[in-house]
């Protein structure tokens, strides 16, 4: 693996749009970091290239300004010519060695995973040069901002919780992969994901939809200071 280093301790991730409607990205992503999120990763189908990439240099400056990680969904092309330190990937979107041909060594890579079979596949995918930096596990809750996207509740928290300490107890501690819970999370349901398993999560309308985005991922981070 090579991510970077923050990726190791990073637990609250936040998928935000490009704020068309609010017209306040800069100063959203500001608040964001400022309440202490890791990782912003910016996900809007709805831009186009080059729209996307003055986002990104918004994000980038805003991230290096609060020593954050920003990430980039989907798109290596994007990914590569932004200079992002974290990408983004589904089932479905490039796999992960043709993916790493796009980018610099130091780019984290992660995956997202809604099945048994797709967590252990990433687990076994972190091994060795260029493997897997990280994955994500849901959507735990239906959420709108994965239509059509069944619900895997969180039983499968629990399993990608197990077979990471199975794979961890097995390979003496070799295996240090960062995963995350996902869909649907906020402050009234995630203490049952913490229960479940998991000790990261991403969120998007928890803060995205927050009156105060500061606030809300600080007790964000209160809850999961308290597993």
């Amino acid at each position: 693996m090579t991510q970077p280093e923050s990726l190791a301790t990073a637990r609250l991730y936040l998928c935000t749009d490009a704020r068309k409607r609010q017209g306040d990205f800069e100063d959203f992503v500001d608040a964001a970091f400022e309440g202490g999120v890791d990782i912003i990763q910016l996900r809007d189908k709805s831009i186009e290239a080059a729209e996307e990439l003055e986002l990104l240099a918004i994000l980038r400056s805003v991230a290096e300004r609060h020593g954050r990680l920003w990430a980039v969904n989907d798109r290596a092309d994007i990914a590569s010519v932004s200079g992002a330190p974290v990408f983004h990937v589904g089932q479905k979107d490039l796999p992960l060695p043709v993916a790493r041909t796009f980018l610099p060594a130091p780019a984290a890579i992660g995956l997202s995973t809604h099945t048994p079979e797709q967590v252990n596949a990433a687990i076994a995918a972190s091994t060795g040069d260029g493997g897997l930096d990280y994955f994500c596990v849901g959507p735990v809750w239906a959420t709108p901002t994965k239509p059509g996207r069944e619900a895997v509740g969180p039983d499968l928290v629990t399993y990608a919780a197990e077979a990471m300490r199975r794979a961890t107890e097995t390979t003496d501690g070799a295996v240090q992969l960062p995963w995350f819970a996902i869909g649907g999370i906020d402050l009234g349901n995630v203490e049952q994901v913490l229960s479940a398993g998991a000790s990261r999560i991403v969120v998007v309308r928890a803060i995205t939809e927050a009156t105060d985005p500061t606030a809300a991922a600080k007790s964000l981070l209160e809850a999961l200071d308290s597993i």
